[in-house]
């Protein structure tokens, strides 16, 4: 959900961009630059976090260096279903979804009844 929003928002930014004439030509203009910067922290915190779901580590972003095959191999990673049960980066974020307890011994924060 988090790239579908920020795709969704940069191809907004990038028509208000043409509009007002802030449009360099090369397809990025001044504001979608400055969203894009605003961003690139989160999408490497939510493209590690995908990684850990698949137990890898988010060093395998620097496939990201790799032009087109690097890409692709990320997308296919990301793509995977994750890892069933608990993995090394921890609990299994989906184990209530396949009827299995998320934490076990209940929600964190919640008091046991």
């Amino acid at each position: 959900m988090f790239t579908l929003i920020s795709i969704v928002i940069s191809a907004i930014l990038n028509l208000v961009d043409r509009a007002i004439g802030t449009d360099n030509g090369s397809g990025s203009g001044l504001l979608g630059s400055l969203y894009g910067l605003a961003v690139l922290l989160p999408t490497l915190a939510v493209s590690a976090r995908r990684l850990h779901d698949t137990d890898r580590s988010g060093w395998w972003l620097l496939l990201y260096l790799i032009p087109v095959l690097g890409w692709i191999v990320l997308i296919v990673f990301w793509a995977m279903d994750g890892t069933v049960g608990q993995n090394t980066y921890g609990l299994d974020p989906k184990a209530a979804e396949r009827g299995g307890a998320a934490f076990p011994g209940g929600e964190p924060g919640y008091p046991q009844v």
